[in-house]
């Protein structure tokens, strides 16, 4: 893993299309800004494993 410090509206460029901008730190919390391609989906760790279980529920379910 890859650990980089930012400071509030600073960057970082992840293969030429992709940034994340820091665009505030309050207390223990930080906001995000990412700037990606409509064809590159992103979205926060709970709801991409909530899409995964989904998508495995269906797979098992049209395997049946």
């Amino acid at each position: 893993m890859l650990v980089l410090s930012r400071k509030k509206n600073e960057s970082i460029v992840i293969n030429d299309n992709i940034t994340i901008v820091v665009v505030e730190i309050r207390g223990d919390k930080v906001r995000l800004g990412i700037e990606a391609p409509k064809d590159v989906p992103v979205h926060r760790k709970e709801i991409f494993e909530a899409i995964q279980a989904s998508q495995q529920q269906q797979q098992e379910n049209s395997e049946v």
